[in-house]
């Protein structure tokens, strides 16, 4: 079919996804079981923190399936410069598969290197906090954490592998981000819906990605508050494990196929205030679907629960929570205008969003959500304040 009469993006319907997904407790000791078909030379890209309490079960895996052990370390912000720097190792070393052990900066920068050297990528994140270890996309930020853009690639993963062990025995904190990842999952695949927007995997949304999106909702407001107990004691429940899957895979399948909108816009827009800086990237976004839901005239119910819900599990729903005010003008103006970038998600929205709207919301959800919070006897919010 040549160039002239390929039908338009608008008009068709896909989903993409990993080639393989393996969760469990214990299961990092088989990755080289399941890394071996995928390639016979890896480079294993983590920080010395992850390698630290990785290497172990990694080296014997991978010794027991005949695979090499060769280690670099990942410098900390999945970077333009840090990309083309693991791009060029890989190169060096020779490698036809790269793998990501870590967090969601580790592995936005492996699947961009790993693209950009034409290798296959594996992705085994070692916390459940983003959906970035399914996806075939990066987000790609300034060496000063700002975001700049998303790079997409024609494949997902070859493999995504999670121990569910290694999931619970880091800080409640990880998974709490993850769940806030996740929830913006189903409200932007419903708005992607409304407004026959185009999604991250190049088309309409499928009936499958909206699906998958919303499965991924019911479960973490059935198991969320269970699995972080249980983490909380280093436990591996099957709360935790159906909150590692929602998290991961459904989040991750439900926001490629089923859509982006403002939740994650907004989240990109908060990384142009220097006092989010340190704060996790799902504990922005949840910032982001309260502001949609504001957006979108949600009903005052849906807006309640939703501020009970993330304050039980541990989001922020305030400016407080996230070191901004509502006195700082300058500073939600500028997250809103980039927000409302022109080729950011926003505008997926099913009506239009101007820079103003995304600064009102913003201002409102202090009040809105100290109000919810107070009638509710829950904590009054924390101010935050950034690490320097």
């Amino acid at each position: 079919m040549s160039d002239s009469t390929k039908v338009p993006a608008a008009q068709i319907r896909t989903m993409i996804s990993p080639a393989r997904y393996v969760q469990g407790k214990g299961a990092i000791s088989r990755l080289g079981e399941f890394l071996a078909p995928i390639g016979s030379t890896p480079l294993l890209v983590s920080d010395d923190i992850v390698w630290g309490f990785v290497s172990h079960e990694v080296e014997k895996s991978l010794s027991s399936a005949d695979l090499p052990t060769n280690r670099i370390v990942f410098n900390g912000v999945p970077s333009a410069k840090e990309v083309d720097r693991l791009s060029g190792l890989i190169q060096e070393n020779g490698s036809d598969v790269i793998v990501a052990l870590g967090g969601g900066s580790t592995i936005d920068a492996v699947k961009a290197a790993g693209h950009a050297a034409g290798i296959r990528w594996v992705t085994v994140p070692t916390v459940a906090s983003t959906d970035a270890p399914a996806s075939a996309l990066s987000v790609i930020y300034s060496e000063d954490g700002v975001f700049e853009e998303y790079r997409f690639f024609p494949r997902n993963p070859d493999l995504v592998l999670v121990d569910t062990q290694l999931v619970a025995n880091a800080p409640a904190s990880f998974l709490a981000a993850g769940v806030g990842d996740a929830l913006a999952t189903w409200l932007e695949a419903r708005a992607t819906q409304r407004a026959f927007a185009t999604t991250m995997a190049g088309g309409l949304p499928t009936l499958s990605g909206t699906a998958l999106a919303k499965l991924s909702w019911d479960v973490l407001w059935e198991n969320a508050l269970p699995a972080l107990d249980a983490v909380r004691d280093n436990l591996v429940t099957p709360a935790v494990e159906r909150v590692v899957e929602a998290n991961t895979l459904l989040s991750g399948l439900g926001f490629e196929s089923g859509g982006l909108a403002a939740a994650h816009a907004i989240h990109n827009g908060l990384t142009a205030a220097p006092q989010t800086h340190g704060l996790a990237h799902g504990e922005k976004v949840n910032i982001g679907s309260l502001t949609q839901l504001v957006l979108e005239g949600a009903p005052s119910d849906e807006i309640r629960d939703f501020v009970e819900f993330t304050t039980r599990v541990g989001l922020p729903n305030t400016l407080t929570e996230i070191g901004l005010t509502v006195d700082d003008d300058e500073d939600l103006r500028r997250v809103a205008e980039t927000a409302s970038a022109p080729e950011d998600t926003i505008h997926n929205m099913p009506f239009e969003v101007s820079v103003d709207d995304v600064t009102s919301a913003l201002k409102s959800i202090e009040r809105l959500s100290r109000g919810i919070r107070e009638r509710a006897g829950l904590p009054e919010p924390k101010w935050y304040k950034a690490e320097n």
